[in-house]
């Protein structure tokens, strides 16, 4: 048993990230559950563990000058315990003492105690200074984007990007940058309870949503807890991705009937459970997946209803032509439209990754916009803002073709405000609380 469990649990969990590219906001809730954390400690731990892998970056270079070493020489458990203590000592209101002594004690703890001397010699020089001082100290004072993205522990070039998608607002920019605490969303599924019944016995400070009809807002807390989401009756789902289904199915469609819908890429699940949920009668779901895990994750989110779920590469694809009235495409993406719930994320990410997204990305929606029949509607979405995940690719598949029809996006969710100039809406957590979520729709047009 560890003397400090919060602590430890933590430094864990950022060593894991490392040793593991584990994903923080899947291992720590385990964590916390497994070692039996709770209440205030519990907090503690989330705070430390999140708060450190979203400020891992910047938090190097103060070590760094600290330790008089690159970071990356150190072995990995003094590099997670220093950048745990670090965090500490600059963002939380931990004495810089109490900072500096308990980190010393999880040194010895983690990495044995011949590294104790060197973590607290580099801890008490990193607890000399504030944050704020060293901001004045470290970040680049003739470059305004590159000190905002090291005030807010952001890598220079995400910053770079969200810029462009803001249209050169920094102001703007500086709000979407200190955006970082979410809101659990959960989704009420259509047909097994409503928002107002899912906010009611989710507690006293759960709330509806006020986006989708069926988001509902939780305070704080485990989902888990929840009985609707331990049967299934509701998952936990930013209310931006439910926007994108509701885009979908209020997309007006020339001819047939709306009888079959295709998710093309559904794995793991979350889109797919709420338009099984939003299908006409009579109609039917394919979701796919290429990889069988996740599709058998969608199997469990639209069990018990007209859908079916078949292991396939969209860009390869296992259905007729022309054959579904709506085509959902969200294609993977770099995820930076999630950095809030997703702490490791953005130092995990770099440039290169974009670039090996664009030919996948532009290849699904092709699929997708080739399986729609004429008048139907395929909608491509993002988890990213990244304009050449978004937009760039949209117009690079549409150019060429004289069949296609972009869709006013904005006229398919009028209850959501300040989306962009149009054709397409962008979501935004400083703007509307969600994801970063893109979201464009194309018909194709009848002969």
């Amino acid at each position: 048993m560890s003397a400090d469990p919060p602590r430890r649990a933590a430094v864990d969990v950022v060593l894991a990230v490392e040793r593991d590219a584990a994903f923080a906001n899947l291992l720590l809730p385990r964590m916390l559950r497994d070692r039996r954390i709770t209440g205030a400690d519990a907090g503690l731990a989330t705070e430390l563990a999140y708060g450190t892998l979203r400020w891992q970056g910047v938090l190097d270079e103060v070590i760094a000058t600290g330790a008089r070493r690159d970071v990356a020489t150190l072995d990995p458990p003094v590099r997670a315990v220093l950048r745990l203590g670090a965090y500490q000592a600059l963002h939380t209101r931990v004495p810089p003492h109490a900072a500096v002594s308990t980190i010393v004690d999880l040194a010895r703890e983690v990495a044995g105690p011949r590294p104790a001397g060197f973590v607290n010699a580099v801890m008490r020089r990193v607890s000399e200074s504030s944050w704020e001082g060293w901001v004045q100290r470290l970040a680049p004072a003739a470059d305004p984007v590159g000190r905002l993205a090291f005030e807010t522990g952001h890598p220079r070039w995400i910053a770079v990007a969200l810029l462009a998608a803001l249209n050169g607002d920094e102001a703007e920019l500086a709000a979407l940058l200190a955006t970082d605490r979410p809101t659990t969303h959960l989704l009420a599924r259509p047909g097994r309870i409503d928002a107002t019944t899912l906010a009611a016995a989710a507690g006293p400070d759960a709330r509806v949503g006020t986006l989708s009809p069926y988001a509902v807002y939780l305070a704080g807390g485990d989902p888990s807890r929840i009985t609707a989401v331990r049967d299934g009756r509701a998952r936990v789902q930013d209310e931006g991705s439910q926007l994108v289904a509701l885009a979908l199915q209020r997309a007006a469609l020339v001819g047939d009937p709306d009888r079959a819908w295709l998710d093309i890429c559904a794995g793991p699940g979350g889109k797919a459970s709420l338009l099984a949920g939003l299908l006409p009668v009579g109609a039917r779901l394919v979701a796919a997946d290429r990889q069988p895990h996740r599709a058998g994750l969608v199997q469990r989110g639209v069990g018990g209803t007209t859908s079916t779920v078949v292991v396939a590469d969209g860009t390869r694809p296992a259905w007729r032509a022309a054959c579904f009235d709506r085509v959902l495409a969200d294609v993977p993406c770099s995820g930076l439209g999630s950095l809030r719930r997703r702490p490791e994320l953005r130092w995990r990410r770099e440039p290169r990754d974009i670039d090996g997204l664009g030919p996948l990305q532009r290849a699904l929606l092709r699929a997708a916009i080739d399986a729609a029949r004429p008048g139907g509607v395929a909608v491509y979405s993002t988890c990213s803002p990244h304009l050449a995940e978004t937009i760039e690719v949209v117009e690079d598949v549409v150019r060429d073709r004289t069949d296609l029809t972009i869709l006013d996006a904005r006229d398919l969710l009028p209850q959501v405000a300040d989306v962009g100039a149009g054709p397409y809406v962008q979501l935004w957590p400083h703007r509307h609380g969600t994801d970063a979520m893109f979201i464009a729709a194309i018909r194709r047009n009848a002969p």
